[in-house]
């Protein structure tokens, strides 16, 4: 059977809970009422041919091969598009239909190439196993006269190629774009016999067009007209093994499909909770870097890290590394090393991270990359809601009337569920923003923004406390859920403080840059429209209020009753794919597993009997005190798995000269990435292809990551990093990663019920997974906080110390674009780098005049931190005064324009808010060209054979 005949066609979109009885083809079968006949027909096992219908789809019944006789009514209507009727006896298969079908078909057929038979789809299209079904053997019709056979091929998409002579215009791929995607990229042009599938009515090509490479209308096509170069390349896929995406936060089921151990195809899994089936540019086509050749795939060691790198074995490597760490801490002390551990690692692995540093370097030096991204998240939703994690699952935005988006860009950091958001607003949602850029859903096509709050860079807390005030002094108040849910007191204080008049939209406009009568209306709309749900990014959290932030949200769900239900709920969109799990597992320097402080001795005992070893009661080094120690001489050995943070922390030049100081720098790795500049000791790391684990998305959904190869480098992380634990005298013999979540779940109470056979069983859950939540928990708070009562916390705006002034008067903030991931370590060495070459700087048109810089010149970006250079993009999506870009490319380095600045509880860097100054350039700055010889010199590798 073919991989694609795995989909289920015909399921209907919104059945009622009263049911039908009808007959079909003699079997008696009850189902819901609005199902339709092609689905009844399934549920009694009979299937009926189809070619426009599909379960990702609305019904079309363009195709004409899923017609049924219904006894008592003419004609021959569509299957797919009749809704079954208590009583119905209906007929699948008669002489009558044969005929009809067969005729159809070979109409299809007709106007079909010659290579049918022979093209590099056999095995995989939907008309061939159709034509078959309906009994077509042979074409009387010539290929004389007017055909579609001569139409040119587009090779412009990288990743699949678009052979118009194929197509048999079902608008599945249209219909694709428009109901899952919702990027209205596709259209049908012309009439009749002139009909044919355009990319978009301004462009010739799918590349130049504004499709964004989702995937959907390749899935989505039952030719081989859209098809995936890789299935051409390599052949058709012949096993397949349900995996989970290593990009974002969203977490995205896939089909890894495979021919031997080679990777044919990432197909998005129908049963994923998170995706639905659905996937982006990045987790459908972005995986070639798996097999890129810069990928390290032998350990390597050097005395100094201005050295050649030597090759060396497994053994030798993890003995170096040891012996360093045991010298190092005899010589400067228990607390003088230290590890970071991966948000893009598996559940398993950042668990053993955490518990190398405790029970092995015998300290609480542990930190992880959220620390720079979402860790006010884990600060502000704990100090009010009493747990650090979203409030709702992905499903539950398909309730909401209300969606309040401030400081993330779905569509490009995380558009699998962006297009989820954009259909619900497509069906009448309505939609605030609250971002200093224009990001694409304030408008785009067929969704358009009630409300866009373009806010000064910095100002959240002051904006969210003008939206309290309105919801307080204009009795918009849900006070029985308050008085039922929350804190009384806690309450009355922090409505007593946002109902001053210093707090009002007016009083803050000067603050904001918002027109008061604007943030009025955008929070009434938001306490009275409904549910509401609110959904932030890293637009919130990267700021020296990022935590205040943080809990200024969670008050407005509080007051306006919006927490605890399906449709509502605070929502941090996590960056990473696994950030929230790095978090759950204990990666912080002062909390266990589950975020349990370390100075609580019934949690401490915990793992102190269960790993035989004494644990410190005091909070480690945070990531900026690992730096700062390192400066200053007592810190000096540190084990970085999966992050670089060279390229992904603020105040580069700070950062580097911490690196420059260590003696031990162990990075563990798939490339030669920038922290690796520093670095005596890589350890080659293994991809999400290579490995079995569990990664926890932005909804707390634990899902699985299985295997689907061999370990290029020999190892998956989690036994790297069990063999160097073994090596400096811990105890550690984990068989599978299985065993791992076996004492994740006997020490973390919240995923206490977590074990591989329950995800095996379910396909994922979501925690809390325990004796009281069995089955996990899609949302959080129902009935009741975790913590008991709500809590109110008050947010007093304090304006940033980074200031604009005469020698840096704008404003920079920074952001992610939707082809590119992070540092791009990933996503550089895939063919996505065609949309997204380098970081440009984007400028308002009036700021660009008045330094005289035009679209694509180079200019310098400085601050006081730095500087360096890049090329303008001139562009209206920023205010005057704001300048942005992304941080992708390692030679940008735009982090050496950041500072030090950083949230008051959690110390997250204040990547959102840093004044600047743009100035026509050359090109590359001296800093920039240094950095560039810095990294060619660290990667000079001396091979084995040379060494020895």
């Amino acid at each position: 059977m073919s991989l694609v005949h795995e989909i289920d066609y015909g399921t209907p979109k919104s059945v009622s809970e009263k049911t039908v009885t009808l007959t079909v083809d003699g079997f008696e079968v009850t189902v819901p009422e609005g199902t339709s006949l092609m689905r009844a027909a399934q549920e009694a096992g009979i299937s009926v041919p189809k070619l426009c219908a599909t379960d990702m789809l609305e019904s079309f019944g363009s195709c004409r091969l899923c017609l049924v006789e219904i006894e008592g009514r003419n004609g021959t209507p569509a299957s797919c598009t009749t809704p079954a009727m208590a009583g119905m006896k209906v007929s699948t298969q008669t002489e009558r239909l044969k005929r009809i079908r067969k005729g159809v078909m070979e109409l299809y057929i007709s106007d079909h190439p010659l290579d049918c038979l022979t093209c590099a789809a056999n095995g995989d299209c939907e008309l061939q196993d159709t034509a078959g079904a309906v009994g077509l053997r042979e074409v009387r019709y010539g290929y004389a006269g007017d055909n579609h056979l001569g139409q040119p091929k587009d090779q412009s998409n990288p990743y699949f190629q678009f052979d118009a002579s194929k197509c048999i215009v079902c608008s599945r791929c249209v219909r694709a774009c428009e109901e899952v995607q919702g990027t209205f990229a596709l259209t049908i042009q012309g009439r009749g016999f002139g009909s044919k599938v355009s990319a978009g009515l301004r462009s010739d090509d799918f590349f130049s067009s504004e499709c964004v490479s989702c995937g959907a209308c390749v899935q989505a096509c039952p030719t081989a007209t859209l098809e995936e170069k890789s299935v051409i390349e390599i052949g058709t896929p012949e096993h397949s093994v349900v995996t989970t995406c290593a990009y974002c936060g969203v977490g995205c089921s896939f089909k890894a499909e495979m021919r031997g151990e080679e990777l044919v195809r990432m197909v998005p899994y129908k049963d994923g909770k998170a995706n639905r089936g659905h996937s982006c540019v990045k987790g459908r086509f972005a995986t070639g870097y798996a097999t890129h050749p810069d990928r390290v795939l032998e350990p390597m060691i050097r005395e100094k890290h201005d050295q050649p790198w030597q090759v060396v074995s497994w053994e030798e490597a993890i003995g170096y590394a040891a012996s360093k760490i045991k010298d190092i801490q005899a010589r400067y002390g228990q607390g003088s090393v230290g590890a970071i551990s991966s948000s893009r690692c598996t559940n398993e692995e950042v668990y053993l991270m955490q518990k190398i540093v405790r029970a092995g370097f015998r300290n609480n030096n542990i930190d992880t990359c959220a620390r720079v991204c979402h860790s006010p998240t884990g600060y502000g939703l704990s100090t009010t809601y009493g747990t650090s994690a979203g409030t709702q699952d992905f499903d539950s935005v398909e309730e909401s009337d209300v969606i309040l988006v401030i400081g993330a860009n779905p569509t490009d950091g995380h558009p699998v569920f962006a297009s989820r958001m954009k259909k619900r607003l497509r069906q009448g949602a309505r939609l605030i923003v609250i971002d200093p850029r224009r990001i694409d859903l304030v408008k785009t096509p067929h969704v358009e923004a009630d409300y866009h709050l373009p806010l000064r860079p910095g100002t959240n807390v002051a904006m969210l406390t003008a939206l309290a005030h309105v919801i307080v002094t204009e009795g918009l108040v849900d006070e029985t859920f308050v008085r039922e849910r929350c804190e009384w007191d806690a309450f009355q204080d922090w409505a007593a403080f946002v109902a001053d008049e210093n707090r009002s939209p007016e009083a803050m406009e000067q603050t904001t840059g918002v027109p008061a009568d604007l943030v009025r209306q955008a929070a009434r709309l938001y306490a009275t429209g409904g549910n509401a749900a609110i959904y932030y990014g890293l637009g919130v959290t990267e700021h020296s209020q990022g935590s205040t932030s943080v809990m200024a949200i969670a008050n407005l769900a509080m007051a306006t009753g919006n927490i605890g239900r399906r449709g509502v709920g605070v929502n941090p969109l996590r960056g990473q794919n696994n950030v929230q799990g790095s978090c759950d597992m204990g990666s912080f320097p002062h909390e266990f597993t589950g975020y349990r402080h370390v100075s609580r001795d019934e949690v401490r005992e915990t793992f102190e009997s269960l790993w035989g070893v004494s644990i410190s009661s005091e909070p480690g080094l945070r990531i900026p005190n690992m730096f700062d120690s390192a400066i200053d001489g007592t810190f000096k050995g540190l084990y970085v798995q999966g992050e670089d943070i060279l390229q992904s922390d603020p105040d580069t030049k700070h950062v580097s000269a911490g690196l420059e100081n260590l003696e031990l720098l162990i990075v563990q790795d798939l490339f030669l990435n920038e922290t690796a500049n520093y670095a005596t000791v890589f350890l080659p790391g293994s991809t999400f292809l290579e490995k079995d684990g569990t990664f926890t998305n932005a909804e707390r959904r634990i899902n699985r990551v299985r295997r689907v190869m061999a370990p290029k480098n020999g190892y998956a992380d989690w036994e790297v990093t069990q063999l160097l634990a073994r090596a400096i005298g811990m105890e550690m013999d984990y068989k599978h990663p299985s065993e791992i979540m076996d004492e994740v779940a006997q020490t973390t109470p919240t995923f206490a019920g977590v074990s591989y056979a329950l995800l095996e069983e379910k396909g994922s859950v979501q925690w809390p997974c325990n004796e009281t939540h069995p089955e996990g928990s899609p949302i959080m708070h129902v009935g009741e906080f975790m913590r008991g009562k709500g809590n109110f916390v008050i947010t007093e705006y304090v304006a940033t110390d980074e200031k604009v002034g005469p020698r840096f008067p704008l404003l920079l903030t920074t952001g992610r674009i939707l082809s590119q991931y992070n540092v791009g370590a990933q996503t550089r060495r895939t063919q996505n780098t065609v949309w997204h070459e380098e970081d440009r700087l984007e400028m308002h048109p009036h700021d660009a005049e008045q330094r005289g810089v035009r679209d694509g010149d180079w200019v310098k970006l400085a601050s006081r931190a730095g500087e360096t250079s890049l090329r303008a993009k001139i562009t209206t999506r920023v205010a005057p005064g704001v300048v942005y870009t992304t941080f992708h490319h390692p030679l940008t380095q735009v982090n050496v324009i950041t500072t030090d600045f950083s949230d008051w509880a959690t110390n997250c860097p204040e990547y959102k808010v840093t004044a600047v100054q743009v100035s026509p350039s050359n090109g590359p700055t001296e800093w920039q060209e240094d950095y560039r010889e810095l990294s060619e010199m660290s990667r000079r590798i001396v091979p084995a054979e040379a060494a020895e």
